[in-house]
């Protein structure tokens, strides 16, 4: 109850109120969103009558950005502040007519219950040069003596859907950076980087396809992070404020090599989801794919993160990892990254026309059918099966010319 508690506490060893709490209606519940009801009780023992004046109970949200003057600098402080909450309820007055009312030794319950507003409240949060707290305060106003009051935090928190097809778009980009200057010049390493969508959640594991190629005269090595940026805007100024929250580390790539990230995995731990909807307060995410590059500036691709709150549901009953293997973006990942070879290739896929004609001998139609639609198959396959499959080659001889009339892509 912090220091309003304390101040309760004083004023009870006086006789009068003994105690002041509040309590909330469902302790579990961790966090509010817009339109939601928040109940409880206000809890009073008095250790002997008690003359009031008013109980009320007050809840407040508010967004503030404040820093004071740079040291040496001629630029004054600067604060900006945003309303979001201001509710204010009677719990216990005085009849009409009466100035006071007097409540009897005891534990006293006062109910309470309201509607957080219907429009988005902007989800808590507090930083270095400002803050989005949202409270409920209950206030005892006596005659004669100070008001005595209790306050609890209130967490609300702006849900983030991922599985809109903003958030679902796959992130690519692609950048070469010459090593060197002037004529010592030793040559490009390019990096390429993409992630399968834009909108994650605390918790999940992002997977990250990259492609690097060194090609100048230096020893290289590829790491991965996500950065929070903090910005606050007051009195027309800006502050930022920017950390890293995880990384992860490549394997070090010699003078002309190459390496393949083919969904190496970066950890989402828990932080504040991104906040996107407030005026004063910005927190922004973004995954950076870079390269150190000893003697030179690093090359860094970022790429934009949304962190939501409300998780991928793939597809149907799916479950999200089986739902993002089938929904990559798979042209990418063949234009640019080689595949590993896993397995041979199926016998029917590298077999031609000719070859298999020879193989198989026809099969006679019978005589109640037209057309080749009513050709038994299960003959056919009983009959090549039993033939060797060829020698098994990374170069395919038999190039397969297939059209995707439905390409698989992120979208809803």
């Amino acid at each position: 109850m912090g220091g309003e508690a304390g101040s309760a506490a004083a004023v009870g060893s006086e006789g009068r109120v003994k105690s002041l709490g509040l309590v909330f209606e469902d302790e579990r519940k961790g966090c509010y969103s817009s339109g939601e009801t928040v109940a409880g009780h206000v809890l009073l023992e008095a250790a002997e009558p008690v003359a009031l004046r008013a109980l009320r109970l007050e809840a407040h949200g508010r967004a503030i950005a404040a820093w004071g003057p740079s040291p040496g600098a001629a630029a004054p402080a600067a604060s900006s502040e945003v309303e979001y909450l201001n509710v204010r309820l009677s719990l216990r007055e005085p009849p009409a007519g009466e100035g006071i009312l007097l409540l009897q030794p005891g534990k006293h319950e006062f109910p309470f219950s309201f509607q957080l507003p219907s429009e988005p409240l902007v989800t808590s949060f507090t930083g270095k040069y400002g803050s989005i707290q949202y409270c409920v305060r209950a206030v005892l106003e006596r005659p004669k003596v100070p008001d005595q009051s209790v306050k609890r935090e209130l967490q609300v928190v702006s849900h983030i859907d991922v599985n809109t097809p903003a958030l679902l778009t796959p992130v690519l980009k692609t950048q070469e950076k010459m090593v060197g200057c002037w004529f010592f010049t030793s040559g490009p390493v390019s990096l390429s980087a993409k992630i399968e969508r834009k909108g994650y959640c605390n918790g999940e594991d992002i997977p990250i396809y990259a492609e690097i190629e060194n090609c100048s005269s230096r020893l290289i090595v590829p790491k991965a992070a996500i950065f929070q940026t903090q910005t606050y805007l007051a009195s027309g100024r800006t502050k930022t404020v920017r950390h890293m929250v995880a990384n992860v580390r490549g394997n070090h790539i010699a003078s002309g090599g190459t390496d393949t990230w083919n969904g190496k995995t970066l950890k989402i731990p828990p932080v504040t989801p991104s906040i996107l909807d407030c005026c004063i307060i910005r927190i922004d995410y973004s995954l950076a794919v870079y390269i150190h590059i000893p003697g030179a500036k690093k090359l860094m691709l970022e790429l934009p993160l949304v962190i939501g709150t409300i998780p991928y549901h793939g597809f149907g009953s799916r479950n999200s990892s089986i739902a993002s293997q089938f929904s990559m973006d798979l042209s990418w990942l063949t234009l640019t990254l080689p595949e590993q070879p896993e397995a041979p290739p199926n016998y029917a896929d590298v077999v031609s026309e000719e070859e298999f004609s020879r193989h198989v001998p026809p099969y006679p139609q019978p005589p109640n059918c037209e057309g080749e639609a009513c050709c038994p198959m299960f003959a056919c396959i009983q009959e090549f099966r039993f033939h060797p499959p060829p020698l098994y080659s990374e170069v395919d001889p038999y190039p397969p010319d297939v059209e995707e009339t439905q390409p698989v892509s992120f979208i809803l």
